[in-house]
Formats: structure tokens, sequence, C-alpha cells
């Protein structure tokens, strides 16, 4: 199939923007509850009225603080409740948000604020603040900076206090087709590109989900928010919960997740692959210390099959009785790990391997993996309780058609499609084809009921220099999924044969030490010749070949001599690995595997 589409489900009328929703809400249900809020070894409930006031007040301070309708803010920080704030008071005042990761050097920083034209900019930390302020004198627009730890919602709050303006004429100002935010996608090449999100956008690319998923985003849901909130997919899904009244917890610190999930127990989850990667290498890593691997490999297998018959008929019997044993045995605790109450995930951001979507259903937490780019808002196709298929990105969401060109790329029509690159018409218009579709960048199938499978990245497609085509992606997840490998990267362009530059992880790195009696702390550099370490990623390799031919397979790998983090900036935050950033800097790993 060459082309589906969905009619939409909601048309957006032309006076709501995205604040709309928590105004209705408020008046319609002032006591619901929204968000929590850490408090102690605890979390304190935010109604829809308390955020709706707070939010109120805080716009105040930005308007009496000169902030005015379309100009635009900078908001720099970590995900936290007070980034939710901040984002509905900015469009409250009728600005327009422009996020920037907390893990941003001084030049992105600048380059974001100079080139959005930014008036004004908030931080979290005294460290942000510091970097806002080594390039602030190159970036004459910005005339005002507040610092979240340094009370800016009180300060703004105090300055609200003698606006005397209409703050309610300010947000009913800003209109469905104008500008709500600008987000500068993270980019694994080039200098980032600020991406025009309308309200409309956001507004109507969740509204036109939201029906086909209230089993998880209602009033009685709960949700850990620990994304990157200047990430666009955990944006639209802040949009989605303050629409559905969904009550959102926020976590600053990844590292805490396994910690808090218990405290706030929440009903789903939303992540890219990576995280429920790290879920089930843990969980299988705690079962080999304690001596029941095999028990944990045969109780994983089962979960797979489980899920597998799901869509061929069901379990026979003896598959029921095993998933049976297995569920009290194993599969409890790994949903008591994640708080109990998780019974579905939402993964976006990057391809999630049928091998591990299958486990955690078969586990009890179907994951609905859903397709998208910052430029589409971002959500273009998801999976649905009554329209799952495993191994695809699910159908085109309502109101969204796609097409496959003559090229295999992915073209993309919908309410949800960006204005356009911030200051960048070349780029814009390089983005459409002539007839108006967005090229995606993706290679992609479309099946005969409409369900979208992504096959690779077209910019990052490998030809080698016998001419065969490689897409890298796949062997990447299936070398990826290793408790060893932290990053895999399948190289090989205009090359004799593919070959594979493989980052170990650091985090699980020592506990596997530890079990081999080395010391935990060992340095990476010592580890690339290990004969133990190249065995087990020999054997992942060797399955990762056997899922394509021949000439495609992985020929010769290297481990690298450190992690790729997105510290050392071989990383975005999403996780996907800055290619061009990588070879560059392992420019000598890489000639290695062609001159020998």
């Amino acid at each position: 199939m060459r082309e589906f589409a969905v009619p939409p489900a909601v048309e957006i009328p032309d006076d709501h923007n995205t604040t709309t929703a928590l105004w209705d809400n408020a008046a319609r249900n002032p006591d619901g509850l929204l968000f929590a809020v850490p408090a102690g070894s605890g979390w304190r409930d935010v109604t829809n009225r308390q955020f709706r006031d707070e939010v109120t007040a805080v716009a105040k301070g930005l308007a009496a603080s000169g902030v005015k309708p379309g100009d635009r803010v900078g908001l720099m920080s970590r995900t936290r409740y007070e980034w939710s704030v901040l984002d509905y008071a900015i469009w409250t005042a009728g600005a327009v948000t422009v996020p920037i990761y907390d893990s941003s050097s001084a030049e992105q920083i600048r380059w974001i604020l100079s080139d959005s034209g930014a008036v004004a900019c908030i931080t979290e930390l005294p460290p942000h603040s510091r970097l806002v302020e080594s390039v602030q004198d190159t970036i004459p627009t910005v005339t005002h900076t507040w610092e979240i730890e340094g009370g800016a919602l009180d300060t703004l709050k105090a300055a609200g206090e003698g606006f005397d303006g209409d703050i309610e004429e300010r947000r009913l100002s800003a209109k469905a087709s104008d500008l709500a935010t600008i987000v500068y996608t993270s980019g694994t090449t080039g200098r980032p590109k600020g991406c025009e999100l309308t309200h409309l956008n956001l507004v109507a690319d969740i509204a036109n989900v939201l029906p086909s998923v209230s089993s998880m985003f209602n009033s009685s849901s709960t949700t850990l928010m620990f994304l990157p909130l200047a990430h666009v997919l955990a944006r639209i899904i802040q949009v989605g919960c303050v629409q559905a009244e969904v009550q959102v917890g926020h976590i600053s610190d990844r590292t805490q997740l396994v910690q808090t999930l218990p405290t706030f127990r929440p009903t789903f989850l939303v992540a890219v692959p990576r995280v429920f990667e790290k879920v089930y290498d843990g969980a299988r890593q705690k079962a080999v210390d304690g001596g029941k691997g095999k028990i944990f490999e045969k109780a994983a297998q089962t979960a797979i099959d489980y899920s597998k018959s799901l869509d061929t008929g069901g379990p026979g019997l003896m598959l029921k009785l095993k998933h049976a044993l297995f569920d009290k045995l194993v599969y409890v605790k790994l949903r008591t790990l994640m708080g109990g109450r998780c019974g579905s995930a939402i993964s976006g951001g990057a391809p999630l391997g049928e091998r591990l979507a299958h486990f955690f259903r078969g586990v009890g937490v179907t994951i609905y993996e859903g397709y998208g780019l910052t430029e589409t808002s971002p959500v273009v196709s998801i999976n649905l309780d009554d329209a799952l298929r495993i191994g695809t990105v699910g159908r085109p969401t309502p109101g969204t058609s796609i097409r496959i060109a003559d090229d295999g790329e992915l073209l993309i029509k919908g309410p949800q499609i960006f204005k356009g690159y911030w200051n960048n018409p070349q780029a814009t218009a390089e983005s459409f084809d002539a007839e108006g579709w967005l090229k995606s960048g993706d290679i992609a199938e479309i099946d005969a009921d409409g369900y979208l499978k992504i096959t690779g990245r077209s910019k990052e497609i490998i030809v080698t220099a016998g001419g065969k085509n490689v897409a890298p992606a796949p062997l990447e997840d299936v070398v990826r999924a290793h408790p060893l490998v932290g990053q895999c990267l399948v190289v090989g362009d205009a090359k004799p044969f593919i070959s594979a530059l493989i980052a170990l992880d650091h985090e699980t790195l020592p506990a596997w030490l530890e079990r081999h009696d080395r010391p935990a702390d060992t340095p990476i550099s010592e580890l690339t010749e290990d004969p133990v370490i190249r065995a087990e990623i020999e054997a992942v390799v060797a399955e990762a070949n056997a899922t394509v031919s021949k000439a495609e397979s992985i020929k010769k790998f290297r481990i690298l001599p450190a992690a790729l983090t997105e510290a050392t900036g071989e990383v975005t935050p999403k996780q996907s690995v800055k290619r061009n950033v990588v070879l560059e800097k392992y420019a000598a790993e890489f000639e290695a595997l062609y001159s020998s």
C-alpha cells in the first residue's frame, strides 16, 4: 500500500489554544486532581483550580515584567512541576515557550536564545544560570532572567500583583493558528533548527488521539513524567494529561525512577525504548545475581510466546499454565517494580524491538509504540487497544494522511504538521514536496490494514562499496538490547563490508565486573580487548546477523574505549547517537575496522 488516511475525530475551533482545556476543566471540575508535587516522603495534590490560579499569577508576573504577546521566552530546566507551571504561564501571557535542554552547552544556549530572539530566559539551577550569564552579553534581546531554585515563581507572582492589564484578554489573544512554541531539534547532525509549532498543531495532535486512548488518559489515571519536557514527546503528553485530567507527578533525576515508582504508583508510563531496555536488563540481572537466571530466561520466553499467541488465536492450555506459574514467580515482581498499578505504557522517540514489546505485554504491561517527529508535534501514528500490531508503529492518528514516495520515504499531511523552521525558509521549503507533503526522512512501509512500519532513516542508509543498501537501525537495535551494550553504531558506507562501533554500558558494567571477580571501577579503556566481553558481544552480533542477509551482516566490530553519553556529547537527550560526532571522535577506531 502506498497511501493511507484517517478522517479527523475532532475539529479544533479557531479561538482555542493550549490553555483552553485547563480553563474549561478548572471551571467544570475545580477540585479534580491534576498534578502531584513531592512533599517530604510523599506527594501533595494540586487540583485543576490550584494549577490554573498559579499559572495565572505567574503569567501576570511575566506580563508585568514586559513580556508581550508573541514574545519568546526560554525555559531551561529539568522535568519538574514548575516547568509545567511556567510553560502554561508563558502561554497564558500570550507568549511563546522556547524549551532548552538542561544539558545544553553555553554555545547551544546562545544559539537558541539568539536565533529565537528570546526576550527572557528562566533557568532551574545556579549552573544553568551561570551558563546563560556567560553568553548573555551576546544576546541583547534577553532582558530578563529568573531562576526556579532562586525563587522565580515567587518573584513573578509578586511582580504580577502590580499588573494592571487584563491577563484573561492576553490568554484569549492567542488563536489556534498562532505560534505556541519553538522546539529546537536536538539533532544528530548539524546546528539545531527551531520547529515552529502552533497551538493548533499541539491541540489537534493530542485531541485526535485522546478518544482512542481513554483507557490510559482519564481522570482516574496517573503517570510519572521523567522524560525531559524540552522534548516534544513529553510535551505533548503534558498537554494531553492537562486536557484529560490525568494526575501527573514529575521526577528530575531519572536515576531515582526505580525508587520513585512504588511511591507514586502510576497507571501508565511514557518512555523511550532505552528505558524499557533498562527495566528488562535490570530484572534479568537481578535474577542472575540471585541464582535464578535460568528461571528468568524461561519466564521471559513464556511471556513472549504468550504475547505472540494473543495475535494468533490465543494461548493453549499448557502455555496458559506456564504463564500463570511465572506470573506468580516473576511477572508480579516486575509489575511491583513499576509501581504495581502500571498496566500500559507509551513508547516513542526511537524504535522498540518486537521481542521487548512482546515481553512486556506478556508480563502484563502493554507498550503502545508510536511514531512521530518534532515537526509533527509529534504524533503521526500509534498502536491502540483495538488496533495493536507489534512490530509496527500503528495506524495514522485521526486527521493524518501518510504516503510512501517512490524512493520509499514516508510523507505526511495533517493538522499537526509544523509551520516551518524559524528564520530558515530554505530548510522549510526543502522539508516539503511539490504537493505539500512533509518529507519525514524515514524509509517506511504501509501494510494492507494501514499499519506503518519504519525501516530506516533515508540519510542513514548505508551503501557499501558493492552497492548494497543497508539500514543500520535493525542491526543496532538487536545489539543494543544486550545488557553490556550502551550504544551501537553500524557503519560501512562506501566500504567493502558492514562493521560496528560498540560502546559498553557504563551503568551495567560495574555489576558485570563484580560478578566476574574484577574490580567494579575497571576503566572501559582496559576492556576493549577483554576476551570474555568480546565473546558476549560476538554472540549478540551473531544474533543480529541472523536477522539479515549475508551482505548486510556485521563482519567486524570494535569496542570503544569509553561510553557514549549525553554528558560527553555523543548522544542526544532522547538517546539517539550523533553519528557524525562519534565518527569524528573515533576516526581511528573506524579506520582500524578496514585496515586489517
